[in-house]
């Protein structure tokens, strides 16, 4: 790695004083002040991380494409208003301080905020593809579906769908597994890029940095939520115990195939417009 590639650039200083600035008034300002200051806190947390991806490997999602880094921004809005639509459904989250804005003002400012869903996750995620354990992983044996696979996959993938929004209260884990179960057949009938893929060429880096990615973003997401108002608060049946800020221990286990379902999300709004991504899960320099 040459010295050029240490460079910190400009736009990473920018993220780190974000969230010097943001995370204490999120916190520590009395009253509703978190609805205007997520997202420039996350809007920080992006910037730094993809910072330190330019860091590691002398390139990062937002050098190599500006346009497809905004553009996760825009995908992230959509992606994450579909889990907001089932969560209408199953209530395993509730936001406080919703009145504070109003209906239309919460709309807004919630899209705003859930922009940085994918480009967090995703510049997470290349940064673990960075570390040595996830770099210099050994090929697994390589796994290549079929056709009646990924019918059965994506089948499989609706009768979870209407079962989590049929019985909330019992199935609803399912809605971190079957957004992936339906988009990742539609993502391999059309030719765009897919987990599976990966596995056939037998590469689980990428699996393994999004999910470690995402468990790091959702470890940020809980602390960050837990002093700041408007929050949000989970009501989960069964399993709404041992709490690791409002998150229930076991509920963190669901930001791994959350990641999954991102990608597969992202993947299919490239494909759609016709642009190939610009990050690189697999930890090559």
């Amino acid at each position: 790695m040459t010295n050029s590639f240490r460079r910190w650039p400009l736009s990473g200083w920018a993220g780190l004083a974000l969230v010097a600035v943001f995370w204490p008034l999120n916190w520590l300002l009395p009253g509703p002040r978190t609805h205007w200051g997520f997202f420039p806190l996350w809007l920080g947390y992006c910037l730094t991380v993809d910072a330190a991806v330019f860091f590691r490997k002398g390139s990062s999602p937002l050098s190599r494409d500006p346009a497809g880094y905004a553009g996760m921004f825009l995908v992230s809005i959509v992606a994450w208003w579909i889990f907001e639509f089932v969560n209408w459904r199953t209530g395993n989250w509730i936001y406080l301080g919703e009145e504070h804005v109003g209906r239309i003002g919460f709309f807004f400012l919630s899209s705003l905020s859930f922009s940085t869903v994918i480009p967090a996750v995703f510049g997470t995620a290349e940064l673990a593809g960075t570390w040595r354990l996830i770099r210099n992983m050994k090929p697994a044996l390589r796994f290549t579906p079929t056709g009646h696979f990924l019918t059965g996959m994506c089948v499989s993938g609706w009768i979870m769908f209407a079962l989590l929004l049929a019985w909330p209260r019992w199935f609803f884990p399912l809605v971190w597994l079957s957004v992936f179960f339906i988009l990742e057949p539609v993502n391999a009938w059309r030719g765009y890029p897919t987990l599976l893929g990966f596995l056939a060429r037998g590469d689980r880096r990428p699996i393994v940095a999004l999910s470690l990615g995402c468990l790091v973003c959702g470890f940020f997401w809980e602390m960050w939520n837990f002093f700041s108002y408007p929050k949000w608060i989970y009501e989960i049946p069964f399993v709404g115990f041992l709490k690791v800020f409002e998150m229930p221990i076991l509920g963190y286990g669901g930001y791994i195939p959350f990641s999954w379902e991102l990608f597969a999300l992202h993947s299919l709004a490239l494909g759609l417009f016709g642009r190939t991504s610009s990050v690189d899960f697999a930890g090559r320099f």
